[in-house]
């Protein structure tokens, strides 16, 4: 038999959605750090490092989330070490982003014009000099639209972190459905509320996109 829907689940709802949106932002602090070390080590002058940085890069993206969800969640503590549900979905969503990103990122970097590392090599800057303040800031205006639409994969890729237990959006509206019984009602508003929140960004990052376009052939 179902109930009713109360106002008191839609507010549970949107609890739920803003810890999707926290995990998001927290997948993507860490996940951004490690990008830019993934990136820096793609560039390295270290054949090694570079090597073992794209082997990385290779293994998480050919690797689902679920199943880094499940490692981190239900393989660590076979070695010994209990974890949240938290911190496991965000140790495996930072690190998904790390792979993802990371690769963005050094494409984003080597997309500088060459002459820009000429001059700054010109200038007699240290290799970290020119890095930090000729090539980073030309690349991060290169990568940021791509960083923003890529924000949407991280927003809908939290959902898996229900399957732990974690209460974001979907694992609260299962929550609610198992009270009300009402799942058509219940994953209607779930849509619409992931909606809400990546559709801003979907169109943030294509006017981003567009005013890069307009400023590579102004």
């Amino acid at each position: 038999m179902g109930g009713s829907f109360a106002i008191g689940y839609l507010t549970y709802l949107m609890q739920g959605a803003l810890w999707t949106a926290g995990l998001s932002l927290i997948a993507l602090g860490f996940g951004g750090i490690l990008a830019l070390t993934v990136a820096l080590c793609r560039i390295s002058d270290m054949r090694w490092l570079r090597t073992i940085t794209a082997l990385y890069i290779q293994i998480v993206q050919g690797t689902p989330v679920l199943v880094l969800i499940f490692l981190s969640y239900f393989g660590l503590p076979s070695l010994g070490w209990s974890v949240s549900p938290l911190f496991a979905a965000s140790a495996s969503l930072a690190i998904y982003v790390s792979a993802y990103l990371g690769e963005s990122w050094r494409g984003s970097i080597q997309s500088v014009p060459k002459a820009q590392w000429e001059t700054a090599e010109c200038l007699a800057l240290s290799k970290t000099q020119r890095m930090t303040k000729v090539i980073l800031p030309q690349a991060v205006r290169i990568a940021t639209p791509p960083t923003v639409g890529f924000m949407v994969q991280i927003i809908k890729n939290t959902s898996l972190a229900s399957v732990v237990g974690f209460v974001e959006l979907v694992r609260a509206g299962q929550i609610i459905n198992n009270t009300i019984f009402q799942p058509f009602l219940i994953y209607l508003l779930i849509a619409l509320l992931y909606f809400s929140l990546c559709f801003p960004l979907s169109i943030l990052s294509r006017r981003l996109e567009s005013r890069a376009g307009d400023k590579a052939y102004a």
